[in-house]
C-alpha cells in the first residue's frame, strides 16, 4: 500500500513542475519572447562560465562567455546593457540560454544592409591581417581589400590593427552573410566634404591654426580641418633653413597664414614667416661695410659658415674669408654650431637678401704683421712645402708662404725648380718685396751671391768686343751667354754684314763667337750685342795695328837718312870751306 500511496505523490509533483514550465512559455510566447527572438537586458553578474542577464522575465538569461571579444570581456560589469538572441530554454530549471554573438550578427547583417543600399557607412574594428587584405569586425568578420584600406599604400599593417574605423559597404549577400568593405572611398567623401567646407571659408592673408602632418625636404604639409596645405621651406622663416625638421616636428601645432590657394587643384599655399615683419627691409641701412657684429653660427657647409645676425637674418662666411691662410680651411675646423662670432660686414644686397661676412678680417692680415718685422732684403730661413712649374713655396713662418719666382732660384737659367730644390729642403733666401693687398711674399735665392748685373755693368761699357756663346736661336736673332747667369741678345740685323732671314741656317746652340757691346740697360738688366759689328771691330783693329807697325818703320828709316844727308852736308861744306882756304 505504502508503493500505491507514494506513486500520486511523485506522480502529482512531476505534474507540478511540468505545469510550473508550461506556465512559464505561455507568459514568454504571451509577450513575444520566443526562440529565435532578440531581446534586450541587464548585466546582473558575471561568472566564471556566463553572463548573467536580467531580461524581465522570472529567469535570468545567461550568455557563455565566449560570446564576448576578450578586449570587451574584462569591461563587463553589473548594469551594463546587452543585446542577445534567446537561443533556447532549458525545460528542466526554465533557465534562458541567450547568444550574444547571434545578436551581433543580426544586428551587423541589418547595419550592412542598410549601408550598402543607403550608401551610408558603417563602424568596424580591424582584427586581422591576411593575404590581399584585412578582416574587419562589424558585429560578423567582413573582408577589407588591401587596396580599400586607406588612401594611399599602408606601408605597415600593423598600425590598423585593433583600430576602430569607418568603412563603406561594396558588396554585401545576406544569405551567406558575406560583405566587402572600403574605407578608403569613406575618407574620399570625408575629404570631399572637408574639402568644400575649408575651400569655402578660405581667403588669402587668412590665419589658421593647424597641425603638422608630414615634413618633406622641400617643406611641411599642415592639416587645416582636414585638408592639407603646404608649408614651403621658403615661406618657414627669413632666414635660411637646412630642412623643416630644424623648425617644426610631426603633430605640433602651429599657426599659418593663407598665401594662396585652388579648390579646383586642392593646393593651398601657406606661409608662417609672413605673420613678422621681414627683417630685411631696410637692411643697408642696418648693416654697412666694414661694420663688425656680434652674430650665432646656425649651419656650416662645405663652402662656408651662416651666421645669424638676428631673428631671420643671416650672413655667409665664405670658406675664403675663414682665415688669412693660403690653403683653405673645412668651416669645422674653425667653427661649430651655436659658437658667438664677431665678424665684419663684407657686402650686404637687399635685392637677393644676401649679407657676405669675414672671419679673416676681424684680425689684422698677418703679412701686414710680417712687414712691421721683415723689410725687403733681409734674411729668411724656411722650408719648401711645394714646386710649380713657375718657382717654390717657402714656409717663411707658420701659416706665412713665399714664393720663390723660378727666375729668382738661380742665376743661371733654370728649366724646372726641382733642378734645384725639392720638397722638404731647409734653405736661406732673400726677401723681395711683403704686398700685403695681392697677398704676397715673394723671395730670392740667387740674391743671396749679389747682383751679377751690377758687377758686370760696372766693369763692362758699349764697345767692349766679348767671347759668347749661343744657347738659343729665335726668328728675330739669338740669346747668347756672356757669362753664367747673364745673357743678351744679337738681334738678325747685328748677326752679319750680309741680312739673314733664318738663324737656324747659319748658327746652332753651343756656338762660339765674338761680339760687340751695342746697348746696355742696367735698370732692366738688358744686354744688345753685334756679330756683325765685333767683326767690323776686328778688323779695324787689325788694320789699326797693321798700320801702326808700318809707321814706327818708316819714321826710322827716315832718321837715318836725314843724319847721312846731315852728315853728307856737313862734309860738302868743310871741303869747300878747305878749297876756299887754299885759294
Amino acid at each position: 500500500m505504502s508503493e500505491i500511496t507514494d506513486r500520486p505523490k511523485n506522480d502529482e509533483k512531476m505534474e507540478n513542475e511540468d505545469y510550473a514550465s508550461l506556465v512559464d512559455q505561455y507568459q514568454y510566447s504571451a509577450k513575444g519572447v520566443t526562440v529565435g527572438n532578440l531581446v534586450h537586458g541587464r548585466v546582473v553578474r558575471v561568472t566564471t562560465t556566463h553572463v548573467l542577464v536580467d531580461i524581465g522575465f522570472k529567469s535570468e538569461g545567461m550568455i557563455p562567455l565566449d560570446d564576448f571579444d576578450s578586449h570587451d570581456l574584462h569591461k563587463i560589469k553589473p548594469g551594463d546593457e546587452v543585446d542577445a538572441l534567446l537561443e533556447r530554454t532549458d525545460s528542466r530549471d526554465g533557465t534562458l540560454i541567450l547568444s550574444k554573438r547571434q545578436a551581433d550578427t543580426l544586428h551587423a547583417l541589418d547595419n550592412l544592409e542598410k549601408a550598402y543600399h543607403t550608401k551610408s557607412w558603417i563602424t568596424g574594428k580591424v582584427i586581422e591581417k591576411i593575404n590581399n587584405g584585412y578582416i574587419v569586425n562589424v558585429g560578423l568578420k567582413t573582408f577589407l581589400p588591401d587596396s580599400h584600406a586607406d588612401l594611399r599604400m599602408v606601408r605597415n599593417p600593423e598600425t590598423l590593427i585593433g583600430n576602430a574605423y569607418k568603412f563603406k559597404v561594396i558588396k554585401f549577400d545576406r544569405k551567406s552573410e558575406n560583405a566587402v568593405l572600403s574605407r578608403k572611398l569613406f575618407l574620399q567623401e570625408e575629404r570631399e566634404k572637408r574639402k568644400k567646407k575649408v575651400f569655402g571659408a578660405l581667403a588669402q592673408g587668412q590665419r589658421l591654426k593647424g597641425q603638422v602632418r608630414s615634413l618633406t625636404n622641400f617643406g611641411a604639409f599642415i592639416d587645416i580641418g582636414g585638408v592639407e596645405g603646404l608649408l614651403h621651406i621658403s615661406d618657414m622663416t627669413w632666414g635660411k633653413l637646412g630642412h623643416p625638421s630644424e623648425m617644426l616636428h610631426i603633430d605640433q601645432e602651429v599657426e599659418v597664414v593663407v598665401l594662396d590657394f585652388n579648390e579646383k587643384e586642392e593646393r593651398i599655399s601657406l606661409g608662417f614667416k609672413q605673420l613678422t615683419p621681414d627683417p630685411w627691409t631696410d637692411i643697408d641701412e642696418k648693416y654697412m661695410q666694414g661694420q663688425r657684429v656680434q652674430g650665432r653660427v646656425v649651419s656650416l657647409t662645405d663652402f662656408g659658415a651662416f651666421i645669424e645676425l638676428e631673428k631671420g637674418v643671416e650672413g655667409l662666411v665664405h670658406i675664403s674669408d675663414l682665415s688669412w691662410s693660403r690653403k683653405l680651411v673645412h668651416p669645422k675646423k674653425v667653427l661649430s654650431v651655436g659658437q658667438g662670432v664677431e665678424v665684419t660686414v663684407l657686402d650686404v644686397n637687399p635685392e637677393s637678401k644676401r649679407i657676405s661676412l669675414g672671419l679673416k678680417q676681424i684680425q689684422p692680415h698677418p703679412l701686414e704683421l710680417l712687414k712691421q718685422r721683415i723689410n725687403p732684403g733681409s734674411r729668411v730661413k724656411g722650408r719648401i712645402t711645394s714646386l710649380t712649374d713657375f718657382g717654390a713655396f717657402l714656409e717663411v713662418e707658420p701659416g706665412i708662404e713665399g714664393l720663390i719666382h723660378i727666375s729668382d732660384i738661380s742665376w743661371e737659367k733654370v728649366k724646372h725648380p726641382s733642378d734645384k730644390l725639392k720638397v722638404g729642403d731647409e734653405i736661406e733666401a732673400v726677401v723681395l718685396n711683403i704686398d700685403v693687398e695681392k697677398q704676397k711674399v715673394s723671395l730670392g735665392i740667387k740674391q743671396l751671391q749679389g747682383d751679377i748685373w751690377e758687377d758686370f755693368f760696372s766693369r763692362h761699357k758699349i764697345g767692349d768686343l766679348l767671347n759668347v756663346k749661343i744657347v738659343r736661336l729665335a726668328d728675330f736673332g739669338v740669346f747668347v751667354e756672356v757669362m753664367p747667369g747673364i745673357e743678351g741678345v744679337v738681334f738678325l740685323s747685328e748677326l752679319d754684314e750680309h741680312r739673314i732671314e733664318n738663324p737656324a741656317e747659319v748658327f746652332k746652340p753651343g756656338e762660339e763667337k765674338t761680339a760687340k757691346i751695342i746697348k746696355m740697360s742696367a735698370k732692366d738688366k738688358k744686354l744688345s750685342l753685334s756679330f756683325r759689328q765685333a767683326q767690323d771691330e776686328i778688323h779695324r783693329l787689325e788694320y789699326q795695328k797693321f798700320m801702326d807697325s808700318q809707321n814706327d818703320r818708316l819714321t826710322l828709316g827716315n832718321l837715318m837718312r836725314d843724319k847721312l844727308e846731315s852728315i853728307k852736308s856737313q862734309r860738302l861744306t868743310a871741303a869747300k870751306k878747305e878749297a876756299k882756304s887754299d885759294d
